[in-house]
């Protein structure tokens, strides 16, 4: 799953960027022009924004979202002391906020009930057939045994689970799995992410749609 992360300061930035990435694949830029710019090519679950930002704030890139009917999840970072900004920000359609400074696990709790929000999830477990799944902490059990995966087959599987029953297309899955500072995506990359998670998790799992891309059937 790919976020956005709009923030000006380097060090709490980076920072936020690496502990995000131990969950998601991250986008980093540190402007609201340059979120305009990867928002017009990048499809993202989520925006993480700051408000006070070098030329037009957060709070202005925001309400253009809402003007442009834009309904991302926006999760807004503020200064302890802006309570007007926190209250203008959700009047201006922002799903929840965060006070700097900030614990990490807190903004990826926060980062995972707004992902669930959006697609319909309420319950952070998903149980399907003899598969249990924890969506904000990535545990995965079989039949009642801790199944390991790695990060990649992780962000692959939760990608395929939250759309049971409906084909997504490897171009989707490398989209949403790969930041810009990922090494160059090998074209049969995917696959042996997907074949690996047939080995862990059963073959008849994950079915290939040719042509349209992957599915865990309902």
């Amino acid at each position: 799953m790919r976020l956005l992360l709009v923030e000006d300061d380097k060090h709490l930035g980076k920072a936020t960027a690496e502990g995000l990435k131990e969950t998601y694949a991250v986008d980093w830029v540190r402007s609201s022009e340059e979120a305009d710019d990867a928002l017009a090519t990048t499809s993202y679950a989520l925006i993480v924004l700051d408000i006070n930002l070098p030329g037009a704030s957060g709070l202005e890139l925001l309400k253009k979202l809402r003007k442009n009917h834009d309904q991302i999840p926006v999760l807004l970072l503020t200064a302890r002391d802006a309570v007007r900004h926190r209250v203008e920000g959700l009047n201006a359609g922002a799903d929840d906020y965060l006070v700097k400074p900030f614990d990490l696990d807190e903004l990826l709790a926060r980062c995972a009930a707004l992902v669930r929000r959006r697609n319909g999830l309420a319950n952070p477990v998903i149980s399907h057939k003899n598969l249990i799944y924890e969506t904000s902490t990535g545990h995965l059990e079989k039949d009642g045994q801790a199944i390991v995966l790695s990060g990649r087959e992780r962000a692959i599987f939760d990608c395929l689970i939250r759309n049971i029953g409906r084909s997504v297309s490897k171009d989707k899955i490398t989209e949403s799995i790969y930041d810009w500072s990922s090494d160059e995506v090998e074209s049969n990359t995917i696959e042996v992410h997907i074949a690996a998670l047939r080995r862990k998790l059963g073959r008849d799992l994950i079915k290939t749609n040719r042509g349209v891309g992957y599915m865990i059937a309902p």
